[in-house]
Parts: structure tokens; C-alpha cells; sequence
């Protein structure tokens, strides 16, 4: 079943190019995004755009999810915009322990407000794959996105310091020169198609034998 979600959040005291370098720097997503359990680049296509992986924990007995999505990002005046969607690497195939999900198309637009302000809107349609109960969908639609939004906004206003004693002049994302990941050939790539994918049937689990993933505010 595909979920739909979008939400927004003004972002006071927090300039739109700090949020545009939290939602691309790997290094700080693991301090900040509890939920996952792995991520990393897998290499380049262009100068703006490369190729992720992606993995998070779901509430147990849930399986696992994760992704492999290309990713592309561009700087718009002051405000920016960066999108993904999944594909297909053919060393990057499905994981015997997760359910590969599948984002048909993901984007945070990040518009300025002035100085040290800024507005985030976050715009997903996704394929979680596996027949889910009604109310997991209900979970992710009416607290996972809004909390997610509120987390990415916390770690924000925490960034700056950090990067200050971590790489601070390192940013490839705006920096091209400074990427070493391996280039990858477009070729290799394809679309991944949800109805590719195997179908778990999870819609037989109950709420109340689950156990919530760490997504608690911190």
C-alpha cells in the first residue's frame, strides 16, 4: 500500500543553507536521526547528483526497511531543493533481513525566510512494500513525518557547533571538487519497480504486539 505524506515547518533561527547541510551530511545524520540503522553514499553521477543507501528500524515484529534511491539536489538562489527516488544497483540488491521499500518520488524544498529563518516542506510518496495493517499506515501518516520534520529542525539548530569541530570546510555537496566517491554509470542503473519486489505479509500483526521504534523527541 503507498503512503502519501507531506508536511512543512518554519524553522526559526536556522538559515536555509544550514538545513540544505544537515539533510546531506551522512556524518551528523547518525547523531541525530535515531530511527536508522545504516546509511551511507554509494557513489556519483553528476555534480549534483549521486546514488544512497538507506536502512531504518520499523516497530518490531515489523520487518526492517531500506532503500537504495539516486539522488539529486540544486541550489535555488536562496532557497533549495533536493529529490529521490529508487533504483536499482546491481551490487546493492535486496537484503535477506529488510524489506526493500521503494520511494517513488521524495523531496524537501527549503525556502528562506530572511536571515536566520527559513521554511522546510517535505513531499513523499512511497511503497513500504508488504501488506501492512491499517494501522501502521495510520501511524506513519499522522505522527512519523510531522515528528521526523521536528527532529531534522532540533538537529539544525545543533549544527552549526558540530561542524565546527568536524570538517568544517568539508561540504561536497556544495563543493564538488571535494567528492571521492566512485563514479557510477547511469547504464548500470534502472528504476526499481515496487511490483518487482517480493510482497510480505505483515497485515496480521496486532498494535498492541508491537514495540515502538526509537522515535521518541530528543
Amino acid at each position: 500500500e503507498k503512503t502519501t505524506k507531506c508536511s512543512l515547518i518554519v524553522c526559526k533561527d536556522v538559515t536555509a543553507e544550514t538545513l540544505y547541510d544537515v539533510l546531506h551530511d551522512t556524518s551528523y545524520r547518525k547523531k541525530w536521526d535515531t530511527n536508522m540503522i545504516d546509511t551511507y553514499d554509494i557513489g556519483r553521477l553528476t555534480v549534483n547528483a549521486d546514488v544512497g543507501y538507506y536502512s531504518w528500524k520499523c516497530p518490531s515484529p515489523l520487518k526492517n526497511r531500506d532503500f537504495v534511491t539516486m539522488r539529486s539536489w540544486l541550489p535555488l538562489g536562496n532557497d533549495y531543493l533536493i529529490i529521490n527516488y529508487s533504483v536499482k544497483h546491481p551490487q546493492h540488491p535486496p537484503k535477506k533481513d529488510y524489506v526493500r521499500a521503494v520511494s517513488l518520488l521524495t523531496g524537501y524544498l527549503i525556502q528562506s525566510n530572511g536571515a536566520n529563518c527559513s521554511t522546510l516542506y517535505y513531499l513523499t510518496q512511497v511503497d513500504p512494500r508488504g501488506s501492512l495493517p491499517k494501522w501502521v499506515v495510520n501511524r506513519v501518516s499522522q505522527f512519523v513525518a510531522p515528528k521526523a520534520m521536528r527532529k531534522i529542525y532540533k538537529a539544525s539548530l545543533k549544527y552549526p557547533e558540530w561542524k565546527r569541530k568536524h570538517n568544517p570546510t568539508l561540504k561536497p555537496w556544495m563543493f564538488p571538487e571535494q567528492n571521492t566517491l566512485p563514479c557510477i554509470n547511469v547504464a548500470d542503473l534502472t528504476v526499481q519497480r515496487a511490483d518487482s519486489l517480493e510482497n510480505i505479509d505483515e497485515s496480521g500483526l496486532s498494535e498492541e504486539k508491537t514495540t515502538q521504534s526509537d522515535d521518541e523527541e530528543t
